[in-house]
């Protein structure tokens, strides 16, 4: 891997740029700032800042950076926030919306990989994120309500428990379908029984497994 890191993060964010319609300056600056390569294996240290998916353990991947930064603009999050992700997976997606909110609790269905994701956040120094082992369908309550809520594996539906713990205001990103077909679905709560439902782009991640 070439020994200029912050070159290559900055080659990342310009190829974020002209795949996606994402101008946020905090988004992007938040990608040139997480060191990607820390997520991912030795072997796979010289593919870090490709904009592509990157396997991991267990049948899982690290989420393409183009289509975290698409979620992220959906979330539009905002600092003092306190965020949930489900499927953690590597970490990654959840080190860069910690630089966008306050706080961040994410939730890993495979113990070795959450483990494997706190190493990775510590070293990165992801302070303000917070990796839990446990069932990303059920969320996580001991924490909520949360502001935002990303989501980086595909169910066949929606989760209820997830719709649950959204604050009234927030917004929950979301990608919902089969191994077939999936599309971003993105939600805004409008109120204690209401949330607005939008379907935007197409994309493809690993299924939300339930424990």
């Amino acid at each position: 891997m070439p020994t200029d890191l912050a070159s290559q993060r900055q080659h990342l964010v310009e190829r974020i740029r002209a795949s996606t319609d994402v101008r946020d300056a905090r988004i992007l600056q938040a990608f040139a700032d997480v060191p990607r390569h820390e997520f991912l294996s030795e072997a796979q240290r010289e593919v870090a800042y490709e904009d592509r998916a990157v396997p991991l353990d267990e049948g899982q991947t690290v989420s393409q950076p183009s289509m975290i930064a698409i979620m992220l603009q959906e979330l539009a999050c905002e600092p003092g926030q306190r965020a949930l992700e489900v499927g953690a997976g590597s970490g990654y997606a959840a080190a860069v919306l910690g630089r966008l909110v306050a706080q961040v609790y994410a939730i890993e269905l495979r113990p070795a990989l959450a483990a494997r994701a706190r190493a990775a956040l510590s070293r990165s120094g992801a302070s303000n994120v917070h990796v839990v082992a446990g069932d990303g369908s059920r969320g996580l309550s001991d924490h909520a309500p949360y502001d935002r809520i990303l989501v980086s594996a595909a169910p066949a539906r929606i989760p209820d428990a997830l719709v649950a713990q959204l604050a009234v205001g927030g917004k929950i990103a979301i990608p919902v379908g089969d191994a077939r077909s999936q599309t971003l679905v993105v939600g805004h709560k409008t109120g204690p029984d209401s949330v607005d439902w939008q379907r935007t782009v197409p994309c493809i991640f690993v299924p939300l497994v339930s424990g």
